[in-house]
């Protein structure tokens, strides 16, 4: 997946913390929660990519092997 995915699952958890802030400031609880949804959003996507950035990993430390570099 890579840096862009981090950078974009990054730019939408401060999003979230950001209206969740807001949401708290002005006492606006729809808002709030809708922050928190992105912040979650945001870490499943993260997981997501670190498990698929894992698994590509060993791919390639297979494909390595057996082919002998």
């Amino acid at each position: 997946m890579g840096i862009s995915d981090d950078a974009k699952n990054k730019a939408e958890d401060l999003k979230g913390r950001g209206k969740e802030a807001a949401g708290s400031l002005s006492g606006d609880d729809q808002l709030k929660a809708e922050g928190q949804g992105d912040q979650a959003s945001a870490g499943v996507k993260q997981k997501v990519t670190d498990a698929a950035d894992a698994v590509k990993h060993k791919a390639d430390e297979v494909k390595d092997k057996l082919t002998g570099r």
